[in-house]
């Protein structure tokens, strides 16, 4: 079970990686730079960053809900103040920087470390990365799910580790899911 999507922290997520680049960036890569971030944190901290889901797709795997925010035509409120419709060449680039707030210190670190490491590959380069990863199956023009249990099995984590991990993660939903109903 993953997390309840927050808009606001994938939001913060993408403009950090935009504000490092400090120019348009092919939305391709910038998904692919969110899963990397994402993959490390659930290896290192058992807690993605995003609070995505994932599944593969023909270019890799992708953070499901945020290729939606950049590829719906639809209205998406924190999103679209921060972070351009796609232009030219599948680009998108920050209308005006982000919070950083809901960004802890060690997740904006970990995400200076993925951008050092492909910032400077194009998408095709990270593209050609990812399908390296043993948790990316070929959908064949279609998607499947990858399961945080296949990230963490896919980087050497143990079967009791991963049932840790995904026990704790179950916990946090359900306490998440009891606290939005509360505030409903």
């Amino acid at each position: 079970m993953a997390l309840r999507f927050s808009e606001a922290k994938a939001t913060q997520a993408a403009g950090f990686f935009l504000a490092l680049r400090d120019a348009p960036m092919s939305y391709m890569k910038l998904i692919k730079l969110l899963y990397l971030t994402d993959r490390q944190a659930l290896v290192e901290w058992g807690i993605p960053v995003t609070t995505d889901r994932y599944v593969s797709m023909d270019n890799g795997p992708v953070v499901s809900n945020i290729y939606s925010l950049v590829v719906e035509d639809r209205h998406k409120p924190i999103w679209d103040k921060y972070i351009s419709a796609p232009l030219g060449q599948h680009e998108v680039k920050l209308l005006k920087p982000t919070d950083t707030d809901l960004l802890s210190r060690a997740e904006e670190r970990l995400m200076g470390s993925i951008f050092d490491q492909f910032g400077h590959m194009d998408r095709w380069k990270i593209v050609d990365y990812v399908h390296t990863l043993p948790e990316w199956q070929d959908p064949h023009g279609s998607s499947t799910p990858i399961e945080i249990r296949d990230i963490l099995r896919a980087a050497g984590r143990d079967e009791a580790d991963i049932r840790a991990t995904v026990k704790e993660l179950h916990a946090m939903r359900t306490a998440e899911d009891r606290l939005a109903r509360l505030y409903a």
